[in-house]
């Protein structure tokens, strides 16, 4: 809040007209932008539709007092808050270039065309990555490798790249909630004061049983979808192309693995992304030669040509012409550059979502849902209520589990409930809603990196919904729900089983 300075307007607080109103103009806005677009609303109709909503949810700040410096402020400490994210998004970028030059997207897939069955792809699919996920603790991680290439194995077999994208990300988000390397799980129980893996085997409890649901699901799609598959072109065709193009040898996994080793060593994200893609560039340049010249000619030194390749592959993406349109759409991509409109989809959404927070639109909302709820079913529907509806209006995971966190931790406290109640549901609702909206940070970094529209995988990411619907029903139903102690609610202590 402003200090209001000698001759400057008084400061006032915001009326819930004040706050609707630029719920109003996102909904209309966004709802009018897909009317006209389509699919196509997020190659920049929708970046605008949010940057006018940040300039509405100005107007309202300037019109209670607020200057505009500190709107200014407000809107710096929003891009701040994403400066991890930018980098992961552009390292994410390069990775896949380079991944392509070097082989190491081509061998996932010409392996996973031989291995994975149309029948149990989607299935397969959600474990694979859910296992990873778990390992290396990062969803989005997760998605921009092995998610890539299990992408690029659908399409080349036949099977819906809607539902394998569905799959990924239903996969990628459990590891990511059970495992105790992922930043989301220790940032949320840090907000709510507890011990990360009591917060962990909580999270089970609607994880796992979340996950059953949708690998069951995707099997049956499988069974069902699957064995009606007749791959266009033919896999042999498929593998043939592939393997006249690159040296097929388990040596072109080896930045994979670098990257899972770096990872599971806690090293920060963009280093271990920006690593691999190093590796991988130095790999193709001995494994790939005629890749490398093909994609950079003229050079006719090897040396120069592949640090030609690397460093365009890094800055604008691996393209190919082949002759087979599956295998050129799945290798012609990547590069820092094709994640430049998920950037400006990002900023614009959470620098809207930083003044709503900084100028108090978020709280005057909240607050009367919070004393209305009054059982502890309509708590957790109300908490669930505000960690999506943040996802949709504020655009970022961290503002969706920050916040719910901070508003609802002494609620819970004075309603005798343990904190892992909130923590598992504020991870229920944020983190795993998140992917499903096109304008929130993670719903376009997975629509970027996989190159499945959100709108079209959104249907299919069974995880997302299965876990927070149970994590609300353990609310109503009381299943599940821990109750404070009389000295550990005067202590304000987790309780413990």
């Amino acid at each position: 809040m402003d200090d209001p300075a000698a001759g400057e307007r008084p400061v006032r607080e915001p009326s819930m007209w004040d706050a609707v109103v630029p719920m109003v103009v996102l909904a209309v806005l966004v709802a009018g932008s897909l009317a006209l677009f389509g699919l196509d609303a997020l190659d920049g109709p929708i970046q605008v539709a949010l940057i006018m909503c940040t300039m509405a949810a100005a107007l309202v700040a300037l019109k209670n007092g607020h200057s505009w410096a500190a709107v200014q402020r407000a809107g710096q400490g929003a891009l701040s808050s994403i400066t991890s994210a930018v980098f992961i998004l552009l390292s994410v970028g390069a990775l896949i270039g380079v991944w392509n030059l070097s082989g190491t997207i081509p061998t996932l897939v010409y392996y996973g065309i031989q291995v994975l069955s149309p029948s149990w792809y989607y299935a397969a699919t959600a474990l694979i990555c859910g296992v990873i996920a778990m390992s290396i603790g990062s969803s989005w991680t997760t998605a921009g490798t092995i998610g890539v290439g299990l992408i690029g194995v659908a399409d080349m077999v036949g099977v819906s790249t809607a539902i394998t994208a569905g799959a990924v990300i239903s996969g990628a988000y459990l590891g990511d909630k059970l495992s105790p390397l992922s930043e989301t799980t220790v940032l949320t129980a840090q907000m709510v004061k507890v011990d990360v893996h009591e917060h962990i085997k909580r999270q089970a409890w609607t994880s796992v049983p979340a996950f059953v649901i949708a690998f069951v699901v995707f099997l049956v799609l499988g069974l069902v979808k699957g064995a009606d598959v007749v791959n266009p072109v033919g896999e042999d065709i498929e593998l043939a192309g592939l393997g006249e193009i690159y040296s097929i040898t388990p040596l072109n996994l080896l930045p994979l693995v670098l990257l899972a080793v770096l990872s599971i060593r806690k090293v920060p994200a963009t280093l271990a992304l920006l690593c691999s893609t190093l590796f991988a560039g130095v790999l193709g340049a001995f494994l790939q030669p005629d890749v490398v010249r093909a994609f950079v000619p003229g050079a006719g030194n090897i040396v120069v040509e592949s640090l030609k390749g690397v460093w365009k592959a890094m800055a604008n993406g691996f393209d190919i012409a082949s002759g087979v349109p599956q295998i050129d759409a799945l290798l012609s991509r990547g590069g820092m550059d094709s994640m430049l409109l998920t950037l400006w989809l990002i900023i614009g959404a959470v620098t809207f979502g930083a003044l709503l927070e900084e100028f108090g639109l978020i709280a005057r909302l909240v607050d009367p849902l919070i004393h209305s709820a009054k059982s502890t079913g309509r708590l957790f529907v109300t908490v669930f209520a505000c960690a999506f509806g943040l996802n949709i209006v504020a655009g970022d995971q961290y503002i969706a589990l920050v916040l719910p966190s901070r508003v609802f931790r002494l609620e819970f406290e004075r309603r005798q409930l343990a904190p892992t109640n909130l923590s598992r549901l504020a991870a229920d609702s944020g983190t795993v809603t998140s992917a499903l909206v096109p304008w929130n940070s993670c719903g376009a970094f997975m629509g970027a990196v996989l190159g499945v529209p959100t709108l079209s995988y959104v249907p299919y990411a069974i995880f997302n919904y299965a876990s927070p619907i149970l994590s609300v029903i353990y609310g109503i139903t009381g299943f599940k729900i821990e109750k404070l102690a009389p000295d550990e609610a005067e202590a304000g202590a987790p309780a413990g089983r």
